[in-house]
């Protein structure tokens, strides 16, 4: 359109229009995301309600289709992307606070309501299976023409089994609109069904925005943990990995000084511990209390500790074993000589 064609169409605006749409456009510039939402079929009174709940939050604002356009592409800055969702009955959504944040808001808010004849099914309609209340009567019948499994028992209409009365997406008939009233079945949710949002420059819609924050949660806290553990293993320092590569590191140098008898003072306290252990492991062999010192008779051989053969490895503990049986060998090949030898080291 020219802007002599653009200039006309501006005059003929009435000034009551004006005002509207500059209002309109100082909503849009207030909030950091601007939503379309579909208000059809919500009573006015429940829309009221809405809006209490949104207060402090959000705010609706509801104006003339082609008013509402006009405030959107003169704000553009990518706002006017909303525009192919003004249609119907629809109002402008705004709020500081973030599309998911927004979706969840308005889903919370809808609550379940009656359908009528005429209306199109939003998803699967099912009578369950179950007592319905009703005394014995032509309800039965009803019951059974919309297509559910029922009959009398025990003084009442039951339905035998949950029954599929309407698919989604299908109308629903008088008949059907009167027993799902009569059993007080409300299958469908009315609030405001958010179209699109358009945040921070990207727009959303709806499928983008349903998301499941618990698994979304545990997603990242998953992806989180990959991460640190591959630059653990990678060596690779990060904030993250450095408290653990630097405790892995110092496990390593231990457990190399324990294996080289480094006497070094983080060290000889384990050394000790793993000398003291060999001589009971060695004591606990010989028969002969008479050749060992006093300390050391009737000692049991010391349970192998998890944690060393974790530290040492599979290698080092294989390597200890074979030493074991080494000074098992020599012990039993010369008993005199081991207590000779004990001897002379307590004395």
């Amino acid at each position: 359109m020219s802007g002599s064609a653009s200039a006309r169409r501006t005059e003929t605006i009435p000034e009551w229009k004006k005002e509207e749409v500059a209002e309109l456009v100082d909503f849009l510039e207030s909030y950091q995301s601007v939503g379309v939402v579909d208000v059809a079929g919500i009573p006015s009174r429940q829309l009221q309600s809405m809006r209490r709940e949104l207060h402090g939050s959000a705010e609706l604002r509801m104006s003339r289709n082609t008013l509402t356009v006009r405030a959107l592409e003169e704000v553009d800055d990518g706002l006017e992307d909303l525009t192919e969702y003004v249609s119907g009955q629809v109002a402008l959504v705004g709020t500081n606070d973030n599309p998911f944040g927004l979706y969840k808001q308005l889903e919370a808010s809808k609550t379940p309501a009656p359908i009528s004849a005429g209306e199109v099914a939003p998803n699967d309609i099912v009578i369950p299976e179950g007592d319905t209340g009703v005394d014995p009567g032509p309800f039965v019948g009803e019951l059974q023409q919309v297509g559910a499994a029922a009959r009398i028992q025990d003084g009442s209409i039951q339905v035998t089994e949950d029954s599929k009365v309407l698919e989604a997406g299908e109308e629903v008939s008088e008949d059907l609109e009167g027993v799902l009233s009569e059993l007080g079945i409300e299958p469908k949710e009315v609030g405001l069904d958010l179209r699109g949002v358009f945040s921070e420059g990207v727009l959303f819609e709806p499928d983008e925005l349903a998301i499941d924050v618990d698994e979304y949660r545990a997603d990242i806290e998953s992806a989180a943990a990959a991460a640190r553990n591959l630059a653990v293993n990678a060596e690779y320092p990060t904030a993250q990995s450095t408290p653990t590569l630097l405790a892995k590191a110092a496990g390593e140098a231990k457990a190399l000084g324990l294996f080289a008898a480094i006497e070094d003072p983080d060290v000889l306290p384990d050394l000790v511990a793993k000398a003291d252990a060999q001589v009971r492991t060695l004591a606990a062999q010989i028969d002969d209390d008479e050749a060992l010192p006093e300390e050391l008779r009737g000692v049991e051989a010391p349970e192998p500790a998890a944690d060393e053969s974790a530290e040492t490895g599979d290698e080092e503990a294989e390597s200890a074993d074979e030493e074991d049986e080494d000074e098992d060998t020599d012990a039993d090949d010369d008993d005199d000589d081991g207590a000779e030898g004990l001897g002379a080291m307590f004395g």
